[in-house]
């Protein structure tokens, strides 16, 4: 393997490739976060690099397989995850180009990533799971033709309110797939 990278020389990587199946730093760290939350995602390196994972360099797999036990860990020893985006003096950017929007999209494309491993599968956690990923996929922009989640989209006070409840929404969407309670 080539030298291991330091996190922020991953970050760089991340954020400077030209690759179209690269995603940027934020919202790799959306779908690393998905990966450890929800259900087991067998495949996740090859989902994460849509198929293209043998044209990575080995130093960065490894630095991404990294960064992912690092934010188990997080959840593990009951710590909040460090998000990569938060407020300013301006507040919290939720504009299309916002890392809170490219986080949402990491996210959600680790959610639907495998249809054999669907979150909502489970009538009993089917109902929370909606409601706790409800900003993530508001967020995310997907659904543009459902009304509903459009109304919310420009709803400004909503969506500030979405946006402020994800640190919390996934310890309790972690709890959620990884307790037997």
């Amino acid at each position: 393997m080539e030298n291991a990278l330091s996190f922020d020389e991953l970050l760089d990587y991340l954020d400077e490739s030209e690759d179209q199946f690269v995603l940027d730093s934020v919202a790799t760290h959306g779908f690393l976060t998905a990966t450890v939350i929800g259900r087991a995602l067998p495949n996740w390196l090859d989902i994460l690099f849509e198929g293209q994972t043998a044209q990575i360099p080995s130093n960065v797999i490894d630095g991404i397989k990294r960064w992912r036990q690092e934010i188990g860990n997080e959840l593990k020893n009951e710590m909040p995850i460090s998000l990569p985006f938060g407020e300013d003096e301006e507040g919290l950017d939720l504009s299309d180009e916002s890392d809170i929007v490219a986080w949402s999209i990491g996210f959600v494309d680790a959610m639907y990533a495998d249809e054999a491993h669907d979150w909502f599968d489970d009538d009993d956690t089917a109902e929370d799971v909606a409601v706790l990923t409800l900003p993530m996929i508001v967020l995310s922009g997907i659904g543009e033709d459902d009304p509903e989640l459009v109304a919310m989209r420009n709803d400004a006070d909503r969506i500030e309110q979405m946006a402020a409840s994800i640190e919390s929404n996934l310890t309790e969407l972690f709890l959620l797939f990884h307790t037997n309670d």
